[in-house]
């Protein structure tokens, strides 16, 4: 076929059809080149198909399982630090997780050529503040209302272009919306994106927030560098949440009933990588739960990709993006542990094969 191309190419003297035939192959040459990034992704994750997590890395924790990750993996590193030992209260119970599990959706059909390479919310919505902004859940497994909160308050300034700039109080979800879950204990995104969009919420902030209606009331414990010290996280102790106040504090100038903002609808998306993706180009990012183990824990900076450990409850984050790092696909996820941890509060993830569970269990809303 290449020596048919050659031949025909040498044997045209025609200027214009010259021109024409060498814009070809350019074209076919850039066509080629665009995929080699999805066949490189492909074939890692394919590499991943067959392979399983020894009995013996299962069952390791603490500092042996932190030397096992170091010897055994490049994708992350791993370190025990203060953080490590304050996971315990942050997770929900396994029972959080979506008990309708979702098949995967095959994507083979989908070319995803309208899907760029990475992408970034807080890139590509620079005027919305809420994108980077990481919250502190502190003593209290409520991941799944303050990471909705923040979605939440990421498409409200979205959808408005920029003109509605506010944050979402995670504690109404917490408090006031009794189908969502159990407090601190944990609860359910979709119910509180269901609740938002039928009772609404108001405005909200970080623990000590003046300028809101209902602040996050758990202050952030532990040290956090120069940043004021409230306390030590209790070791065997969950925060207990405030009853359902529906009044504003009283540093704070509208009323409840003013501050008031209600969304439109709550909405599941499928078992699939793109359709995720697409999602979060369109609206904003969403809310996904994945199950967490062990070695999550002594996360610092990379690739997390599950290695070693047992399970130790789920968790629910906000996607805000993905990429790919030498041939490896990731999501870019804000986590609710305070911004010192990870990547400035952050931490990438493996995208496309469902990975703890991430894909499964994502929900969103438009407001």
């Amino acid at each position: 076929m290449v020596s048919y191309f050659i031949v025909a190419f040498l044997s045209v003297t025609d200027r214009t059809t010259v021109q024409l035939f060498q814009k070809y192959i350019v074209l076919t040459l850039c066509i080629c080149l665009s995929q080699v990034p999805f066949a490189v992704e492909a074939d890692f994750l394919a590499s991943l198909k067959n392979e399983r997590i020894p009995l013996k890395a299962q069952v390791l924790s603490g500092e042996e399982l932190v030397k096992y990750l170091k010897k055994n993996q490049d994708l992350f590193e791993a370190e025990i630090t203060p953080h490590s030992f304050n996971v315990k209260h942050k997770l929900m119970d396994l029972k959080f997780l979506n008990q309708n599990r979702k098949p995967v959706v095959e994507d083979g059909y989908d070319n995803g050529n309208d899907i760029p390479e990475s992408f970034d919310a807080r890139t590509q919505w620079p005027n919305c503040s809420s994108l980077t902004h990481i919250y502190d859940q502190a003593n209290c497994g409520s991941s799944w209302a303050v990471s909705t909160a923040a979605a939440l308050s990421d498409r409200i300034c979205i959808a408005s272009k920029g003109v509605k700039q506010v944050q979402v109080s995670s504690i109404v979800f917490v408090s006031c919306c009794h189908s969502c879950g159990y407090g601190c204990v944990g609860g359910w995104p979709l119910e509180a994106f269901q609740f938002f969009s039928e009772q609404g919420a108001v405005t909200g902030g970080d623990y000590g927030d003046k300028d809101c209606c209902r602040p996050y009331p758990f202050y952030p414990c532990g040290r956090h560098g120069n940043e004021t010290y409230y306390g030590e996280c209790p070791e065997d102790e969950v925060e207990t949440p405030p009853n359902c106040i529906r009044q504003c504090q009283m540093t704070y100038k509208k009323s409840y009933r003013n501050d008031r903002i209600v969304g439109k609808d709550a909405y599941e998306l499928p078992n699939s990588a793109k359709a995720i993706q697409r999602e979060i180009m369109t609206n904003g990012p969403v809310v996904a739960v994945f199950t967490v183990y062990e070695d999550f824990s002594y996360y610092v900076r990379g690739i997390y990709m599950h290695r070693a450990g047992e399970a130790r409850g789920v968790h629910a984050v906000k996607i805000i993006g993905w990429g790919t790092e030498r041939g490896v696909p990731y999501w870019i996820i804000a986590n609710s542990w305070h911004n010192d941890w990870g990547e400035k509060g952050y931490f990438r993830m493996l995208r496309g094969s469902n990975h703890c569970g991430i894909e499964e269990n994502v929900v969103a809303g438009h407001v």
